[in-house]
């Protein structure tokens, strides 16, 4: 069986989550930790950074080119369409998706996070201690300023790429406003790029993350409640309805990951 190296909350990691299930494969999820577990993928793939796909002995490192794997050695419901035009179309959108959303997401999910003491509270794991829930929700948001700074997000920068996240998802709701998907009338790869994404933005209503229910449908403030990307997000969910599994009532894929553990 497949197996996904990830972390449960990585929207890159949620990408390939998304493609395996589009694709109709099973696998197994197995949780990366920071720090140590780290270490341990290190030292099975030379690779610290999630996600990661092992098929029998082989690692494919990077969701972009986990995806191209995919669709090599599983050609089944292919992700890039063989017309040169759409191709290119394609791998431009999913390229412009992993650097636009996938990187302004993060900040705007810190942002979040930072103002909210109950959101960020929610957005640990079910099995995390009360204890530490308690002690992350305590944490000053003025502190949490100053970590911002050290990791290169400073309110200036955030403020920008959550202007820049207004402008994407308003390109994104004009272009599906009169087709089904991104780049023609069938998902591609660049669908499943921009939907998995955006889960940073928006959670689904549907538990499809290992995350508590207080967070369904929640996101961040100023884009996951602007009526103006009403029609994005309700694709975004059509789209995961119709393609990905819940963790509900799914004992393989879709399941609880597992802790990491050196063969």
């Amino acid at each position: 069986m497949l197996e996904l190296y990830q972390w449960e909350l990585s929207h890159y990691s949620e990408k390939v989550r998304l493609i395996l299930d589009y694709k109709g494969l099973d696998y197994r999820k197995i949780e990366v930790t920071p720090g140590m577990g780290q270490v341990d993928l290190f030292r099975l793939t030379g690779q610290r950074q999630v996600p990661v796909l092992k098929d029998g002995s082989r690692y494919i490192v990077d969701s972009t080119e986990i995806a191209k794997y995919l669709d090599l050695e599983y050609p089944e419901r292919p992700l890039i369409p063989q017309d040169s035009k759409q191709r290119g179309l394609c791998l431009l959108m999913e390229e412009w998706a992993d650097e636009s959303i996938g990187v302004k997401g993060r900040k705007a999910l810190f942002s979040a996070i930072s103002q909210d003491q109950n959101f960020r509270k929610s957005l640990l794991p079910n099995s995390t201690p009360d204890v530490f829930k308690t002690l992350v929700a305590g944490v000053p948001s003025d502190v949490l300023t100053v970590l911002g700074f050290g990791v290169g997000y400073s309110p200036d920068v955030i403020k920008s790429a959550i202007a820049d996240l207004k402008q994407d998802l308003e390109s994104l709701t004009l272009i599906l406003a009169d087709s089904p998907y991104l780049t023609g009338d069938e998902p591609t790869l660049a669908d499943l790029a921009v939907a998995s994404l955006s889960i940073l933005l928006k959670f689904p209503d549907v538990p499809y993350l290992d995350l508590p229910a207080s967070l369904l449908g929640k996101g961040v403030p100023g884009l996951a409640d602007n009526p103006n990307y009403e029609l994005f997000f309700s694709w975004r969910d059509r789209l995961y309805a119709q393609f990905r599994k819940p963790l509900i009532g799914t004992p393989t894929t879709g399941s609880a990951p597992t802790s990491i553990q050196i063969e």
